[in-house]
């Protein structure tokens, strides 16, 4: 059930807005309501001078507290950064952010959580003349869902660092890095399997000890320069060697969700949902060459990639397989202008995941309604040791704001001059294409 906000100085001024203000362009705050809405705890923010505009925040993966001494975070953000917020609201924009109902892969959750904080606004607040999902991560999972199925509830969407691919073959490329690190170094059998992470499986416990010794022996990197090539991070033709301070951070942070994060997915979805019966592992010529200066000759790595390919038999059964299929695969067919934003070098969220949604969103009729743009990005991201990941400045996100919101107004598509390479932009990029089927 939804608890209304708590106090009687905010009560009084939502009786303010329900007297004086039935249209956006009234004065409706300023405002800061906190509360919950079917388990789901909320932000809004609305400035004194509102431009009419509701920017909805929808945030990214945050860890189930299934472990001992486990917290769960059920902070509601109003936008992807706090910090962001007293600029955002001096642009004339209202914020809204839903910490969904619940943590973990909650797709499903997220995208009914986010639609309902939507309809609150509308109910309690005023009804805006646009409305924004902007989603990052798994946020965008959550977004890009959300443009396909509410083309009432949104105008207008940004998906950062997003999972275009969709879900079924992001998850499928945790199945590859597993195994890629299974047949270079072996996991344990207390881990689980290939297709089927162990149920309770705790990353810092099970599996991070023993990845941080290896990573502590220098003549292991070269064996892990082949497991992230051959899944494909960043991308084939970016960057062979990785980028400072690359490694271990992308290890730790992948392996975290080959194995816990996709433990609790499991046990979402009723079962395994990972495969890989479709996919070929391979390696180019300078990408054999480039292991070689690290000790991997092309025999090795020609031997490793056979063992790989002789074992592309991991499947999932149909009923876990299609929860993760709806929570959520694409079908392209986007109803409103969507803009994406990703950085070339991304170590959780690689960049070739917006070729694969282009691919989607073209074969679907939609190419008018899609605009991608690309980052430079920085040594870390956002959070520390992933790589690039949702790293992007501030002046990045405004412009990205400023133009989607006016395409939305305007029907004008965005152009490159939009988003300059003075700001970070990488303009005329083409992201390499997604590394399995």
């Amino acid at each position: 059930m939804h608890r209304k906000p708590p106090t009687f100085v905010l009560f009084l001024s939502l009786l303010f807005a329900f007297s004086f203000s039935a249209h956006a362009a009234d004065q409706v705050g300023p405002l800061d309501l906190q509360g919950e809405i079917g388990g789901a705890p909320y932000r809004i923010k609305v400035p004194a001078a509102w431009n009419g505009t509701l920017l909805v925040f929808a945030h990214g993966y945050r860890d189930k507290a299934d472990h001992p001494g486990e917290v769960d975070n059920r902070t509601a953000d109003a936008s992807p950064n706090p910090a962001l917020d007293p600029a955002l609201l001096a642009q004339g924009y209202a914020l809204a952010g839903s910490a969904y109902r619940d943590n973990g892969w909650a797709v499903e959750e997220g995208v009914q959580d986010m639609k309902n904080l939507v309809n609150y606004f509308r109910a309690y607040v005023t009804k805006p003349d646009r409305t924004i999902i902007w989603g990052f991560s798994l946020g965008s999972f959550i977004t890009l869902k959300s443009m396909e199925h509410f083309g009432g509830v949104y105008d207008g969407a940004i998906a950062a660092c997003a999972g275009g691919a969709g879900a079924t073959r992001t998850w499928d490329s945790s199945a590859d890095l597993w195994l890629a690190y299974d047949t270079v170094f072996g996991a344990p059998s207390t881990w689980g399997e290939v297709g089927d992470a162990r149920d309770d499986i705790d990353f810092e416990t099970d599996v991070r000890p023993k990845l941080l010794a290896e990573i502590g022996n220098p003549l292991n990197f070269g064996k892990f320069e082949f497991v992230r090539l051959v899944i494909g991070n960043p991308g084939r033709g970016i960057q062979p060697p990785p980028p400072p301070f690359f490694y271990p951070g992308w290890l730790l942070t992948d392996m975290f969700f080959a194995t816990e994060a996709r433990a609790e997915l499991e046990r979402r979805a009723g079962g395994p949902v990972v495969q890989n019966l479709n996919h070929t592992y391979s390696l180019t010529p300078a990408e054999k060459a480039y292991l070689q200066s690290f000790g991997v000759s092309p025999a090795v790595a020609d031997a490793w990639l056979a063992a790989m390919n002789a074992r592309t038999n991991v499947s999932a059964p149909n009923h876990s397989r299609n929860y993760v299929e709806r929570n959520a695969d694409y079908s392209g067919k986007i109803k409103h202008p969507v803009l994406t934003l990703h950085t070339i070098v991304d170590g959780l969220v690689v960049v070739t995941q917006e070729s694969a949604y282009r691919e989607t969103v073209e074969a679907a009729g939609r190419a008018d309604r899609l605009f991608q743009v690309y980052t430079s990005g920085s040594q870390l991201g956002v959070v520390p040791g992933q790589i690039g990941h949702c790293d992007f400045t501030p002046q990045q996100l405004f412009a990205s704001v400023a133009a989607i919101e006016n395409w939305v107004k305007t029907g004008v598509r965005p152009t490159p001059a939009s988003f300059p390479a003075a700001l970070g932009f990488v303009p005329n990029f083409t992201p390499p294409p997604f590394p399995q089927p």
